[in-house]
Protein backbone atom coordinates (compact mmCIF):
# COMPACT_ATOMS: atom_id res chain seq x y z
CA UNK A 1 0.00 0.00 0.00
CA UNK A 2 2.86 2.38 0.84
CA UNK A 3 4.46 1.57 -2.49
CA UNK A 4 1.28 2.44 -4.45
CA UNK A 5 0.88 5.64 -2.46
CA UNK A 6 4.50 6.64 -3.23
CA UNK A 7 4.06 5.95 -6.94
CA UNK A 8 0.82 7.94 -7.11
CA UNK A 9 2.36 10.84 -5.22
CA UNK A 10 5.37 10.83 -7.57
CA UNK A 11 3.09 10.88 -10.61
CA UNK A 12 1.11 13.79 -9.19
CA UNK A 13 4.29 15.78 -8.67
CA UNK A 14 5.83 15.00 -12.09
CA UNK A 15 2.73 15.46 -14.27
CA UNK A 16 2.60 19.30 -14.06
CA UNK A 17 6.29 19.50 -14.98
CA UNK A 18 5.81 17.33 -18.04
CA UNK A 19 2.79 19.36 -19.12
CA UNK A 20 4.78 22.59 -18.82
CA UNK A 21 7.51 21.20 -21.08
CA UNK A 22 5.01 20.81 -23.92
CA UNK A 23 3.96 24.46 -23.82
CA UNK A 24 5.86 26.97 -25.93
CA UNK A 25 4.54 30.35 -24.85
CA UNK A 26 7.90 32.03 -24.28
CA UNK A 27 10.31 33.85 -26.53
CA UNK A 28 12.16 31.92 -29.23
CA UNK A 29 15.91 32.36 -29.53
CA UNK A 30 17.11 34.70 -32.27
CA UNK A 31 17.31 38.33 -33.40
CA UNK A 32 14.05 40.23 -33.91
CA UNK A 33 13.41 43.73 -35.26
CA UNK A 34 10.36 45.96 -35.37
CA UNK A 35 10.64 49.18 -37.36
CA UNK A 36 8.33 52.13 -37.91
CA UNK A 37 6.65 52.06 -41.33
CA UNK A 38 7.24 55.74 -41.92
CA UNK A 39 9.83 58.37 -41.12
CA UNK A 40 8.73 60.91 -38.53
CA UNK A 41 10.51 64.28 -38.55
CA UNK A 42 13.23 62.68 -40.67
CA UNK A 43 13.77 59.61 -38.43
CA UNK A 44 12.53 56.01 -38.49
CA UNK A 45 12.53 54.34 -35.07
CA UNK A 46 13.33 50.66 -34.54
CA UNK A 47 13.87 48.06 -31.82
CA UNK A 48 16.09 45.02 -32.21
CA UNK A 49 16.25 42.36 -29.51
CA UNK A 50 18.40 39.26 -29.08
CA UNK A 51 16.78 36.32 -27.31
CA UNK A 52 18.92 33.48 -25.91
CA UNK A 53 17.64 30.67 -23.74
CA UNK A 54 14.15 32.16 -23.93
CA UNK A 55 15.27 35.46 -22.34
CA UNK A 56 15.99 38.86 -23.82
CA UNK A 57 19.74 39.43 -23.50
CA UNK A 58 20.13 42.57 -25.62
CA UNK A 59 17.90 45.46 -26.69
CA UNK A 60 18.73 48.22 -29.15
CA UNK A 61 16.27 51.07 -29.56
CA UNK A 62 17.09 53.99 -31.81
CA UNK A 63 16.13 55.80 -34.98
CA UNK A 64 17.87 56.34 -38.28
CA UNK A 65 17.50 58.88 -41.04
CA UNK A 66 17.16 58.07 -44.74
CA UNK A 67 20.94 57.77 -45.13
CA UNK A 68 21.20 55.36 -42.16
CA UNK A 69 22.69 57.84 -39.69
CA UNK A 70 21.74 56.97 -36.09
CA UNK A 71 19.78 59.60 -34.16
CA UNK A 72 21.65 59.18 -30.87
CA UNK A 73 24.93 59.95 -32.67
CA UNK A 74 23.68 63.36 -33.84
CA UNK A 75 25.37 65.86 -31.49
CA UNK A 76 23.60 68.88 -32.94
CA UNK A 77 20.22 67.23 -32.47
CA UNK A 78 21.25 66.20 -28.95
CA UNK A 79 22.18 69.75 -27.94
CA UNK A 80 18.95 71.19 -29.37
CA UNK A 81 16.72 68.57 -27.76
CA UNK A 82 18.51 68.76 -24.40
CA UNK A 83 18.04 72.54 -24.35
CA UNK A 84 14.37 72.31 -25.40
CA UNK A 85 13.17 69.26 -23.45
CA UNK A 86 15.76 68.31 -20.83
CA UNK A 87 16.61 64.95 -22.41
CA UNK A 88 18.20 63.67 -25.60
CA UNK A 89 18.12 60.51 -27.75
CA UNK A 90 21.17 58.78 -26.30
CA UNK A 91 19.62 59.09 -22.83
CA UNK A 92 16.03 58.06 -23.46
CA UNK A 93 16.79 55.30 -25.99
CA UNK A 94 19.05 53.57 -23.48
CA UNK A 95 16.56 54.12 -20.66
CA UNK A 96 13.62 52.60 -22.57
CA UNK A 97 15.74 49.71 -23.90
CA UNK A 98 17.02 48.93 -20.40
CA UNK A 99 13.47 48.82 -19.01
CA UNK A 100 12.46 46.32 -21.68
CA UNK A 101 15.55 44.22 -20.93
CA UNK A 102 15.07 44.31 -17.15
CA UNK A 103 11.33 43.57 -17.33
CA UNK A 104 11.77 40.93 -20.07
CA UNK A 105 8.71 42.41 -21.81
CA UNK A 106 6.47 41.73 -18.82
CA UNK A 107 6.33 45.15 -17.16
CA UNK A 108 5.36 48.63 -18.20
CA UNK A 109 7.82 51.15 -19.54
CA UNK A 110 8.09 54.40 -17.60
CA UNK A 111 8.22 57.56 -19.70
CA UNK A 112 10.93 60.19 -19.52
CA UNK A 113 9.70 63.75 -19.48
CA UNK A 114 10.55 65.34 -22.81
CA UNK A 115 10.52 62.04 -24.70
CA UNK A 116 6.84 61.13 -24.48
CA UNK A 117 6.36 60.79 -28.25
CA UNK A 118 9.28 58.35 -28.43
CA UNK A 119 7.85 56.55 -25.38
CA UNK A 120 4.58 55.95 -27.23
CA UNK A 121 6.42 54.71 -30.32
CA UNK A 122 8.67 52.52 -28.19
CA UNK A 123 5.70 50.79 -26.60
CA UNK A 124 4.13 50.07 -29.99
CA UNK A 125 7.42 48.75 -31.38
CA UNK A 126 8.10 46.70 -28.24
CA UNK A 127 4.75 44.92 -28.50
CA UNK A 128 5.47 44.10 -32.14
CA UNK A 129 9.02 42.84 -31.58
CA UNK A 130 7.92 40.68 -28.64
CA UNK A 131 5.18 39.14 -30.77
CA UNK A 132 7.78 38.32 -33.44
CA UNK A 133 9.96 36.69 -30.78
CA UNK A 134 7.06 34.60 -29.49
CA UNK A 135 6.40 33.35 -33.02
CA UNK A 136 10.09 32.86 -33.79
CA UNK A 137 9.64 35.05 -36.89
CA UNK A 138 12.93 36.87 -37.54
CA UNK A 139 11.66 38.93 -40.48
CA UNK A 140 11.62 42.69 -39.89
CA UNK A 141 8.11 43.75 -39.02
CA UNK A 142 6.98 47.21 -40.16
CA UNK A 143 4.68 48.91 -37.67
CA UNK A 144 2.38 51.92 -37.80
CA UNK A 145 3.68 54.03 -34.90
CA UNK A 146 1.50 57.08 -35.49
CA UNK A 147 -0.17 58.24 -32.33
Amino acid sequence: MKRIFTILLSLLLVTPLLAACGEQTGLQDGYYTAQAEEFSHGWREYITILVKGGSIVSVEYNAENASGFIKSWDNTYMQTMLHDTGTYPNEYTRYYANQLLQGQGQGGIDAISGASSSHASFQILARAVLEQARKGDSSIVLVDTTH
